[in-house]
């Protein structure tokens, strides 16, 4: 009996399968017409032409305004030093006194030849002038007269010779008290009071350097001379004028010198050994806060494209062989694909060369969804 239920039991289930599977919705008895996908959303930015300020950040050293090696031009002991190491001087202010006792002396020599000389030279004035008269009446002879003119002549050229010599001892005078010859700041003392010092000796005193205004030194690649020169040649690139020799720095710990400077010569060769060219620039310094051969970048204003398209860096991307290219979004909301070439970067943008116009819509966001060919959905326009 047992053996008899078993395949009526199978059979069954069979058929109540197959009646369920019948009763089943076929896919094909499903909606047909399934809702389609959204189209992604997408930001853009319109192209528009702007006036743009280009600038150049190049390397570069402060380096000394002016300097001084302090020497002495007499020699003598050193008496006193008038100054204190580290502090500013103005020109003309004592430095050092060297003893001039000797000086003083030669001074009061130099004046008493003078004296001598002039004594001398009223005689032979008065005999020459006596003779001049005689000579007219033949008085005197004519060999007479020459040897009272010629006497008179050399009183006359004794005196002048004093009189340098007079000069020249005060000279040598007035150089035992060493002055500083420029505004600045002075160094260390490399003497003491109670040295010996010697007229024009290989050793400097002391050495003033004026630090207000300073020079900065900085160095560009001739091909990026070259490149400006070009540019503003043919037209691409507009001078900034007075406003293109403007110079802003950046110091070494990334802040940003608060005095403006102007660029005020470049060399007239390229070095051989960097082919880069020298720029000097001048920056005023008040408060001392360059010295010199600090290194510094400098901001240089170059010159204005007048209709510059700039492209933000966040569309930019890169094809497999490097090549920059960003998504636009046509008339009809389609996305198509643009090789770009860019010229330098300014601030956040990148300033497009070729591949764009003025109101072309650019892709900015929404770039991980977007494909060439795609419909999309402008969310927003950040023009």
């Amino acid at each position: 009996m047992k053996k008899m239920l078993i395949p009526f039991i199978v059979v069954v289930a069979v058929g109540l399968g197959y009646l369920a599977w019948d009763n089943k919705p076929s896919q094909a008895n499903q909606p047909a017409q399934a809702k389609a996908a959204p189209a992604p959303e997408v930001a853009v930015v319109t192209m528009q032409e702007k006036s743009v300020t280009l600038t150049s950040e190049l390397p570069g050293r402060t380096a000394v305004y002016q300097v001084a090696e302090i020497r002495p031009q007499v020699g003598g002991i050193i008496q006193k030093r008038a100054f204190t190491e580290g502090a500013e001087v103005k020109a003309g202010q004592l430095l050092y006194q060297i003893d001039p006792a000797s000086y003083e002396v030669a001074v009061a020599r130099a004046r008493a030849a003078v004296a001598s000389a002039k004594a001398e030279l009223e005689p032979a004035r008065l005999k020459a002038r006596r003779f001049a008269d005689l000579i007219r009446s033949k008085a005197v002879s004519q060999q007479d007269h020459d040897e009272a003119q010629a006497a008179f002549a050399l009183a006359q050229a004794n005196v002048a010779s004093a009189q340098a010599e007079l000069e020249a001892a005060r000279i040598d005078l007035e150089r035992t008290r060493v002055s500083a010859p420029i505004d600045g700041r002075i160094g260390r003392s490399s003497i003491t009071p109670g040295a010996l010092v010697t007229a024009n000796q290989a050793t400097a005193m002391a050495t003033v350097q004026q630090l207000d205004p300073i020079y900065v030194d900085l160095t560009q690649s001739n091909m990026e001379l070259l490149r400006l020169k070009r540019a503003l040649a043919n037209g691409t690139m507009q001078s900034a004028g007075e406003a293109g020799t403007r110079v802003r720095l950046i110091l070494e710990d990334g802040s940003t010198y608060a005095q403006t400077g102007t660029l005020q010569l470049a060399e007239a060769s390229v070095d051989q050994s960097t082919g880069a060219v020298t720029l000097r620039a001048v920056f005023p310094n008040p408060n001392r806060e360059l010295l010199p051969g600090m290194y510094v970048r400098a901001v240089i204003e170059e010159g204005v494209l007048a209709q510059a398209l700039l492209i933000p860096q966040q569309a930019v991307t890169r094809n497999a062989h490097g090549e920059a290219q960003a998504l636009i979004v046509d008339g009809q909301d389609t996305l198509a694909l643009r090789k770009l070439e860019l010229a330098q970067a300014v601030g956040g943008d990148w300033i497009v060369r070729q591949g764009l116009s003025a109101g072309d819509r650019v892709v900015v966001e929404g770039l991980q969804k977007a494909r060439p060919g795609m419909q999309v959905r402008v969310a927003k326009d950040t023009m």
